[in-house]
Order: structure tokens, then sequence, then C-alpha cells
């Protein structure tokens, strides 16, 4: 007998994953935004990511695949995840955890740099002031968001939204997005200097 728990899972997933292949604005915006960050590496920019709790960890994945590598072996590409515990703990304790990225983007930012702001609800003070920061530097913003994209929605650069009210599934589908994005940031950068894919795709 299926256990009712997983089947349910499954099928969410599923359904959710048939709604955003057949979203032709979806699938487009994932290729401009790839597009946004490869220029930005191609005029020595950076990236910066941050987000909350599992967010978070989606940023520390997206940043440590672009200095480290994903399917070429390729130069390093500057991405720094806002993670590091004295920072945070030590701006929430001076300034309030609404502070914790918005300071790192002071430090950091410059323009012409990618801030991108991870939230499955879009309604996270401290990436809200994070972005509204970056654009006073003149970077560009990406927020990558969840359910009906919250407060965030249309105040960024870029944005994409999953639309889902599970906080599971929209993370499932962000780690997703990310892979995509790097994916096609290398196949831009580096595919066409004879790299060859060390973990290809068969199909």
């Amino acid at each position: 007998m299926f256990n009712p728990i997983i089947t349910a899972s499954l099928q969410e997933a599923q359904n959710l994953l048939t709604e955003l292949i057949s979203d032709e604005m979806f699938v487009h915006d994932i290729k401009r935004i790839a597009s946004q960050i490869a220029s930005v590496f191609q005029h020595k920019g950076k990236l910066i990511i941050f987000g909350n709790g599992g967010s978070m960890c989606d940023a520390m994945h997206f940043a440590e695949e672009l200095t480290g590598r994903y399917h070429l072996d390729r130069e390093a590409l500057p991405a720094i995840a806002i993670s590091d515990a004295s920072h945070l703990s030590c701006v929430a304790n001076d300034f309030g955890y609404d502070s914790v990225f918005s300071r790192a983007v002071e430090a950091y930012a410059v323009s012409g740099d990618m801030v991108i702001g991870i939230s499955t609800s879009g309604n996270s003070a401290n990436v809200i002031n994070a972005l509204k920061y970056a654009q006073k530097r003149e970077c560009f913003t990406f927020a990558l968001l969840g359910k009906d994209g919250g407060a965030l929605k249309d105040g960024c650069d870029f944005q994409i939204i999953v639309p889902s009210a599970n906080t599971a599934r929209i993370q499932e589908i962000h780690s997703m997005i990310i892979h995509i994005l790097i994916e096609l940031i290398e196949a831009e950068l580096f595919t066409k200097a004879g790299l060859q894919d060390t973990n290809p795709i068969i199909c």
C-alpha cells in the first residue's frame, strides 16, 4: 500500500512542475536572468545572495556552485552568500535583524553587481531592506519568490515567483531554478571556449 503522504507530496510536486513547464513567461524569465548574470560576470561584477532559513541554504548553495564548479571545469565566478554567523549576530545585536543583509550589501556591493534576495513569502523585512539598498547602489536586483510574491512582487529588476502556497514545494523549485541558472551561465560563458561538460545531460 502506498503511503498517502508520499504520494500526495510527489503528486503536488509533479503538478507544480507541469504548470511551470507550460508557462512560457516563466521559462523566458529564467533565460533572461541567466543572461544578465552572465553579463555581470563578463563586466567583472559579482553576485551577493541572501535569504532566511532554508532560503539562506539556497543562497549558500547558489554561491558555492559558482565559486566552485557545477558541470564545467572552469574559472571561479565571484559570488557571496551572506551567511557568516559572526556578521549576522553582530548586526542583529547592534542594529536589529532587519538590517543583517542590508549591512552586508552596504559593505560589499558596487554598481553593476547583481544582488539576489530569496524569500518564499516575499515579505521578509531583511530581504526587502537589502534589495532596496542595492538599488541605491545601482546594482541589478533579482528576487526569487513564492506564493503571490508578497511585498517584493514587481519590486526588483528581475523576479521569479513560484506560485504555490506550500513552502516545501517552493523551496524545491527554487533549488531547481538555481541549478538551471548556473547551467545556463556556464553554457553562455564557457562552452564557447571549448570546455567540456563533465556531467552531461543524457537524453
